[in-house]
């Protein structure tokens, strides 16, 4: 069996919106990093993990209408750039909804979905998507 499920089954921010904020330049990155790319070497040991409230507005979006083969099943489906409510920019699918839906500006929340079925033992994996909030 792989270890892959393992590996997203022990990451932390794989079930959350997990970002960290580096103590220097209060600058919030998403998905976490060890060292701030404004702050560089002043940024060890100084970036500082948190929690996003997983609502966010949609910045830009895209239709899929022809997906590679592990996804036809799913066209067509909407890619979008969410500007968190906290600051960063997070790429994530929008579900639930159709592409006429979606609008710059949308309102979206964070949902924990199934990504996809690992191999012959269908180990499942899950992360985040959207859904548009009324």
């Amino acid at each position: 069996m792989s270890e892959v499920p393992r590996f997203w089954r022990e990451s932390r921010h794989r079930y959350r919106l997990v970002g960290t904020r580096c103590e220097n330049c209060n600058t919030l990155y998403f998905p976490p990093r060890e060292i701030c790319p404004v702050c560089r070497r002043e940024s060890v040991g100084k970036m500082r993990e948190e929690e996003l409230s997983g609502e966010g507005e949609v910045y830009s979006f895209t239709v899929v209408r022809d997906g590679l083969e592990q996804f036809k099943m799913q066209v067509p489906y909407i890619m979008a750039m969410i500007r968190m409510k906290e600051g960063p920019l997070i790429t994530g699918q929008i579900v639930d909804c159709s592409p006429e839906e979606v609008k710059i500006g949308s309102k979206v929340a964070a949902t924990l979905r199934k990504v996809r079925v690992e191999g012959k033992d269908g180990i499942i994996q899950y992360g985040y998507k959207f859904v548009l909030k009324e």
